[in-house]
């Protein structure tokens, strides 16, 4: 069984030691002079954090979809007779269901010869899992090749162990975000860098969607990250 890949918590958002800062001294109106006591940089940061940064739960990856291309045509009706693990139903589906359990994957097979691989943890499993796909066909007779593998979406989730005022988030940051609460309970939120969107939840949960690489999910997390301690709760 594969490992599932995780991103790595941003260190720049926990507060760090700083420098104490200097007394304020000031005046008033008699002349008099009076002393402020001014707490540290990393008193102030930690008045305002909400959690406990080490309960946050990091993104995991959950699914990958990826496509390759076989360069030949394949009679699915031949394939559904042959592979003990297969399905194909045309009137509810153009494509071919097969399965494998190592990695414990489903490959969708057109006729075209396009492959779509889906419920990889890694991009190396599904990876992997495509050539295996393409050596079921190739012992069946097709002459297929493993050309154009391509990631199309990594999904991941994650939990920020926080509550999440929605309402607070869609004020923050209008123009990227949409909330239909009678239709779904979550914030949709499009991060134009990386290019993704994620679904947010009230109770500090989140789904990232859109992502070509495991990468885009760690970026999109340390944006994010910062954005919803803005509008943290700590009744959670």
């Amino acid at each position: 069984m594969s490992k599932t890949e995780k991103v790595v918590k941003p260190k720049a958002v926990k507060p760090t030691k700083t420098k104490q800062k200097k007394d304020v001294t000031t005046k008033n109106a008699e002349g008099d002079e009076k002393i402020e006591k001014v707490g540290t940089e990393e008193e102030e940061s930690f008045r305002e954090f909400p959690v406990d940064i080490n309960k946050i739960e990091l993104p995991i990856i959950q699914n990958i979809v990826a496509t390759v291309e076989l360069d030949c045509n394949v009679n699915l009706q031949d394939v559904v007779r042959r592979v003990r693990n297969a399905e194909y139903n045309p009137k509810r589906f153009g494509a071919l269901i097969i399965r494998i359990t190592n990695p414990k994957t489903t490959a969708l097979v057109f006729h075209s010869g396009k492959l779509v691989i889906t419920g990889g943890k890694t991009i190396d499993d599904s990876r992997l899992a495509g050539r295996k796909y393409a050596r079921i066909l190739q012992r069946l007779g097709y002459e297929v090749k493993f050309n154009h593998f391509k990631v199309q979406n990594v999904v991941a989730s994650c939990d920020m162990k926080f509550a999440i005022s929605l309402r607070d988030l869609i004020t923050l940051s209008p123009k990227n975000t949409k909330y239909e609460p009678e239709i779904f309970p979550g914030v949709v939120y499009r991060l134009a860098e990386p290019k993704m969107v994620l679904l947010i939840f009230a109770s500090g949960k989140i789904v990232f969607t859109g992502g070509k690489e495991v990468e885009q999910i760690n970026q999109a997390f340390k944006t994010i990250y910062k954005i919803l301690l803005q509008v943290a709760s700590i009744e959670k």
